[in-house]
């Protein structure tokens, strides 16, 4: 019986502002700090997945920069068993949109200079997003341990 395969995809959103560099945190439901992300729908690219959820979860419209990276994990779904998930990270340039979480899905969405993003991450983040928001940061020329 092969495994259910469920495929996801988000984005580490950054801008440019006045006072520089400023990476997009949401806080989700579980009060757990995050990164944009949701499944795939029929028809999309993985692509337009990451841009849509980043755009209905935080009001944002973005566009990739370039692939951050993957995360494959399994878990165990009620009625299909076990699902092979694979999360589906990009660099996300923010172009437009007014900052507005989506209450059903996250608590909360806000901006954050990219070294207290960074804290904010190791403190309530999960720990498989640590890799992910590290070399999203590595991209953008910031290294931090």
């Amino acid at each position: 019986m092969m495994a259910a395969k469920e495929i996801s995809a988000g984005g580490v959103v950054y801008r440019n502002t006045e006072e520089g560099l400023e990476i997009q945190l949401i806080v989700d439901r579980y009060a757990k700090i995050s990164l944009a992300k949701g499944k795939m729908e029929p028809g999309e690219t993985i692509e337009e997945t990451a841009l849509r959820e980043i755009q209905e979860e935080t009001g944002m419209i973005g566009k990739i920069i370039e692939p951050v990276d993957v995360i494959k994990y399994t878990y165990e779904h009620a009625s299909l068993g076990t699902v092979d998930k694979e999360v589906h990270y990009y660099l996300v340039e923010a172009l437009s949109g007014d900052l507005q979480p989506q209450v059903e899905e996250i608590k909360g969405v806000a901006w954050y200079k990219p070294l207290e993003a960074w804290e904010k991450q190791k403190q309530n983040g999960y720990d498989n997003n640590d890799k992910i928001l590290k070399q999203a940061l590595q991209k953008l020329g910031i290294e931090v341990k």
